[in-house]
């Protein structure tokens, strides 16, 4: 056993500090969050400031002051927004924002039972489909042999693959007949995680389709992406019936080896911008999640992370898993570079994951994920969400989803 390291007041003052420090912290961004909530959908101009008026200002106040006295809890700290959040419609905004809370504090929010925790589930406009086989009939009557699973990215949701209009699921349906099913998922767990999970839900989702499954298409859209990998892996390695009907994978902006911006915590910053309900938590960047340290280096296995310190600053050493031979892989990739050879390619790449990462290319050899040249598309002028609705990124989609080879 180790020894025991002796503990001196000047420890104990030290972590009370910091505990009483973070506590106001998140005091003051709850507040920030609760004035999106009660502002937003009714300003038209005005600059928000993160405070509340009246009684609602009052008690925040309140809560800053006594935790500078006695400390404060985080789990306290979260009720205040539950009876914000509540609720069963899925009102987009409301999603957002706990796609955003679940992205940067879900592997804490899971390990305390909070009742904001994301729980994994395969949805249609928002709405958890029952996988039973009567339940499924009736949601989905119109449900083809070919289902098109849709894995979306860190802080978001299964309502944001619409985007200006367009969505990649509901355009394949009409274009290709796909049914699609939209995985919601707690983007702050472990990738392997989410993995292992991932793997027995698409078994029961085989199992209860309301007819016999030709044909399952993943498309994973960034920390989607690996997530699909993962279950693959996971799915192969447990010999589920799932596996064995997939045909494709395809994977937009997905950070295969990392994303250099999770060291600053800057992807939150930007993927939070998305929605004025989530900027607040661009504040705990440095408090980022399990899932969020997953994009440093790319962890889709247990075993890049088990013992480990998630936080230290060490070099990449995930096991490295090849991409599966028994089915099409695909790799879309964007940049802001306006044309091929411009040095915004390889150095910002979408402004989230540079090129190289995207496109599964690695300066050692034996990590490169070998996409086919045919199977790998860039597109030009593109930010990291732009890939949720370009029209370009669609016409790629369609043209391989519904070419030779299926």
């Amino acid at each position: 056993m180790a020894p025991r390291v002796p503990i001196k007041n000047s420890d104990l003052r030290g972590a009370a500090r910091l505990a009483t420090d973070a506590t106001a912290g998140l005091t003051s961004l709850v507040e920030a969050m609760h004035e999106r909530i009660v502002r937003v959908p009714l300003v038209t101009s005005g600059r928000l400031d993160g405070r509340t008026g009246g009684i609602t200002g009052l008690v925040y106040k309140t809560i800053r002051g006594v935790t500078r006295v006695v400390g404060g809890s985080i789990e306290a700290l979260l009720g205040l927004i539950a009876p914000a959040l509540a609720g069963d419609d899925p009102v987009p905004e409301r999603e957002a924002l706990i796609a955003a809370l679940n992205g940067v504090l879900g592997d804490y929010l899971a390990a305390t039972t909070n009742p904001l925790a994301t729980p994994m589930a395969l949805r249609r406009g928002g709405v958890t489909l029952t996988l039973e086989a009567d339940a499924l009939a009736k949601s989905l009557p119109d449900a083809s042999g070919q289902v098109l699973v849709l894995m979306h990215g860190l802080c978001m949701n299964d309502l944001q693959w619409l985007r200006e209009g367009h969505d990649h699921g509901a355009a394949l349906s009409r274009d290709l007949g796909l049914t699609p099913v939209y995985l919601h998922y707690n983007s702050g767990l472990h990738v392997s995680i989410n993995g292992h999970a991932l793997a027995q839900m698409l078994e029961r989702l085989v199992e209860q389709w309301p007819q016999p499954v030709q044909r399952i298409v993943l498309l994973g859209h960034s920390m989607g992406g690996l997530l699909a990998r993962s279950a693959l892996h996971y799915g192969a390695l447990a010999g589920l019936r799932w596996r064995s009907r997939v045909s494709d994978a395809v994977f937009l902006g997905t950070p295969h080896h990392g994303a250099p911006l999770e060291r600053a915590g800057n992807w939150v910053d930007i993927v939070l911008g998305a929605t004025p309900y989530a900027a607040p938590f661009a504040r705990l960047g440095k408090l980022r999640s399990a899932g969020i340290t997953d994009l440093r280096h790319g962890n889709v296995l247990d075993e890049d992370w088990v013992g480990r310190d998630r936080f230290a600053h060490r070099t990449d050493r995930r096991l490295h898993i090849p991409l599966p031979t028994d089915l099409r892989c695909f790799a879309i990739a964007a940049t802001i570079g306006q044309r091929d050879g411009d040095v915004k390619d390889r150095l910002l790449g979408d402004g989230l994951v540079p090129l190289d990462s995207a496109l599964g290319q690695h300066r050692l050899a034996s990590r490169c994920l070998k996409f086919d040249a045919g199977r790998q598309w860039i597109g030009y002028g593109m930010h990291h969400l732009d890939l949720l609705n370009h029209t370009e990124v669609y016409a790629q989609l369609r043209r391989w989803l519904g070419g030779p080879g299926v």
